[in-house]
């Protein structure tokens, strides 16, 4: 095995904290949890039928954005949103073959009536499949890559061809990274969009829609954040109704944020709102994907549900991967996971980085650093701990294709 790094360091929040957090039904958040929810659909389908996850990736979904009308009391789209499933997937197993294009389109109308029900799913949607089953460099058409494993990659023959279930091995260079415990701030921000993505908030307020970014900002005990929250116009009657939900929503809001630790707080709803000439943040469906807005997977939240760039984070897409092999996925899900035990175990502020190299053993990183407090001298201890954790990553592709993983 190689060494772990583990290194001392100053923990300090600093005097300021940003966090940013793309709601579920950002278009960003949309593209990133299809990605995941087609993947995940399609591991358990050829995990059932046929005894393995086969080579599949996901994770270069795109939505172009629609049009729509809306007014006060009724919205509907006009134009179709594109939906663009980009990657590549294996197509047959055996003498048998994979109905992939119809699942696709099934499990992605299946994901949008659940995350934007106002939707009409057989006419608001635009299928563009650029779906491939080349495999990634390596395959020649030397005589001898017959006894490679590339040849076989998105068509496997039998479980044979599939190496690794023999032995698991990194597909990519890439790093993953993770930390814990959670900020007070990051904690809030999350509590903040979940009560309002909430069932049981929609329930009573219907007029809120999906789409709920936040951009939370901290200077010492003091924050600010600022706020966009759609409406659904079907349940909006007038402006005066409009500018009601948001006071209603600030009122919840500044309840939520009371039960943390903070001292002044200053909140912004809907900056852009122009009410003399009712430009606002009224939808048809509760997202502004209806609008000509485009998402795009990478471009939202990180595997902790936000992006925070006063923390160590990566640009690495984790959504749509493939959850046995893609390092991108496996290390920075994993890193998250490690950084956790860790700090329920021993009590520290932490961080993990795990590198990998194309082609290396997966379940032995090629560098592996874990950060501790300067005054943590239980060194052998986390080591010890951290390689334990590495030789049982593989567990975490079963989780993740369950759901229990990567949250949205």
């Amino acid at each position: 095995m190689n060494d772990i790094l583990v290194i001392h360091k100053d923990f300090n929040q600093g005097d300021f904290e940003f966090i940013e957090r793309k709601g579920l039904g950002h278009p960003d958040t949309l593209a990133d949890m299809l990605a995941e929810y087609l993947s995940n659909k399609y591991s358990n389908y050829t995990l059932k039928r046929f005894g393995a996850i086969l080579h599949h990736n996901f994770d270069k979904i795109g939505l172009l954005g629609g049009t729509s009308f809306v007014t006060f009391g009724q919205g509907h789209l006009t134009k179709p949103i594109k939906v663009l499933i980009n990657g590549r997937v294996s197509t047959k197993f055996g003498k048998q073959i994979i109905p992939t294009r119809k699942l696709l389109v099934k499990w992605t109308k299946e994901f949008f009536k659940n995350r934007l029900p106002n939707l009409n799913i057989n006419k608001d949607l635009n299928f563009c499949l650029n779906i491939s089953n080349q495999s990634s460099p390596g395959k020649t058409h030397e005589k001898e890559s017959l006894k490679g494993a590339r040849r076989y990659w998105f068509e496997p023959r039998g479980l044979d061809d599939l190496p690794e279930l023999k032995k698991l091995i990194a597909n990519d260079t890439s790093l993953g990274v993770g930390y814990a415990p959670s900020s007070v701030l990051e904690k809030a921000v999350l509590d903040i969009e979940s009560v309002l993505n909430s069932a049981s908030y929609k329930r009573k307020n219907p007029w809120i829609g999906s789409d709920i970014k936040i951009l939370a900002f901290r200077s010492g005990l003091d924050i600010k954040i600022t706020m966009c929250i759609p409406q659904i116009a079907n349940n909006v009657k007038n402006i005066e109704n409009y500018k009601g939900n948001l006071t209603i929503a600030a009122s919840d809001i500044k309840k939520i944020v009371r039960k943390y630790p903070f001292n002044k707080f200053e909140l912004n709803i809907n900056t852009r709102d122009k009410f003399d000439v009712c430009e606002i943040y009224l939808t048809a469906t509760g997202s502004s994907i209806e609008s000509g807005d485009e998402g795009l997977t990478g471009r939202g939240n990180r595997v902790n549900r936000l992006i925070t760039p006063n923390r160590p984070m990566n640009i690495e897409c984790v959504f749509g991967k493939n959850p046995v092999y893609h390092i991108g996925k496996i290390y920075y899900v994993s890193a998250f996971k490690i950084a956790e035990k860790i700090y329920k175990k021993f009590g520290i502020e932490n961080e993990i980085y795990l590198a990998s190299q194309s082609g290396s053993d997966l379940l032995d990183p090629w560098i592996t650093i874990v950060t501790v407090p300067k005054k943590f001298k239980r060194l052998k201890e986390i080591k010890d701990f951290v390689y334990k954790e590495l030789s049982n990553l593989s567990k975490i592709t079963f989780r993740i294709i369950n759901g229990k993983e990567i949250l949205p």
